[in-house]
């Protein structure tokens, strides 16, 4: 097997830098192809020609489907290829809203077929509470905690999204956050091993956990454990303090070369055990877009192996096609 090289890798951007609704307070699902258009170009501007349609911008789930095409004609219009599907907080184990969650996820699967997107990640994390959303960095709060009690019930509504992606050609990939049954790098893999299905894996967001003000796993011990399980992989990097003695920690988000997080160590690794999926380059506050420009400027340059079948193992999960050869 070939791996891909940093010429050919497929980097996207992520849409978490745009706002969910127009400034006359339509969501932009409902704004339409216009309003898509003017964000696709944008991200095409910027030098990308993939995009991860984070729902926090755009809920495909929420598309008819002559919205579907009319968004598969934007976007071949604009230049960029919808490549992934980041489905945030919208958790299946939510207490008051888990069941309305889980259909929607349903509905974000069926719209990512619809518009050949072959990767789809999705998360336990819920909605910000009040208190987060009065701070600069809402991590900075505690936010929800998941309940031990609901561990099965978070491995049977898993599976069965697994089982209608593997249906549809999809992988499903697991967003690691923290206090959820992803927020450390064991319980992250116990509940893939759990669920058991091959096109089901994690996305080890890793930039989620470093940038807590808290005492955090090494980062290193995450990528350890949780590479080899990894199909997608949202990007990110902070800048991390600790003064352990006083019990302070402190976290504000970086350029990828810049963080705490060595990537050109952690990409090393991750090749070296199978990893070939699509990578999404994030980052929170000023000019996003542009910062993750210079991430994924960062990833071809410097990081991304520059020749094929470079030191490829075995992955523990399905990759995308484009990794086995095939296309949608």
């Amino acid at each position: 097997m070939t791996g891909l090289t940093a010429d050919d890798w497929p980097i996207a951007a992520a849409a978490l830098p745009f706002a969910g609704r127009t400034p006359d307070g339509r969501t932009i699902a409902a704004a339409g192809p216009e309003e898509w258009e003017r964000t696709l170009t944008e991200i095409v501007d910027a030098g990308f020609d993939r995009v991860d349609l984070t729902d926090s911008w755009l809920r495909v789930a929420d598309l008819d489907e002559p919205g579907l095409r009319d968004l598969t004609a934007v976007a071949s219009d604009a230049g960029v290829v919808p490549t992934s599907i980041s489905a945030i907080r919208c958790s299946v184990i939510d207490h008051a809203h888990g069941a309305e969650n889980l259909a929607y996820s349903h509905r974000t699967l069926d719209a990512a077929a619809a518009l050949g997107i072959e990767t789809v990640s999705f998360g336990l994390h819920q909605a910000l509470t009040p208190q987060q959303q009065e701070q600069l960095w809402f991590w900075t709060v505690k936010g929800h905690h998941d309940d031990p009690a609901d561990w099965d019930l978070a491995v049977s509504r898993l599976q069965e999204l697994g089982r209608h992606a593997a249906e549809l050609g999809i992988l499903v990939s697991l967003e690691m956050y923290e206090d959820t049954f992803l927020g450390t790098a064991d319980s992250a893999v116990r509940l893939v091993e759990g669920i058991g299905l091959d096109n089901v894996g994690l996305n080890p967001d890793i930039g989620n956990l470093v940038r807590l003000h808290q005492p955090i796993e090494p980062w290193w011990q995450l990528v350890e454990k949780t590479l080899p399980y990894a199909n997608f992989w949202h990007v990110k990097n902070y800048a991390r303090d600790e003064d352990t003695a006083r019990g302070e920690y402190f976290a504000v988000p970086a350029p990828m070369q810049y963080g705490l997080i060595d990537y050109r160590r952690a990409f090393r690794y991750a090749i070296e055990h199978g990893f070939q999926g699509v990578i999404c380059v994030e980052n929170y506050g000023g000019d996003g877009l542009s910062v993750c420009a210079d991430n994924r400027d960062y990833l071809r340059r410097h990081v991304l192996p520059k020749r094929e079948g470079y030191a490829l193992g075995t992955s523990r999960v399905r990759q995308p096609r484009h990794a086995q050869g095939g296309s949608r």
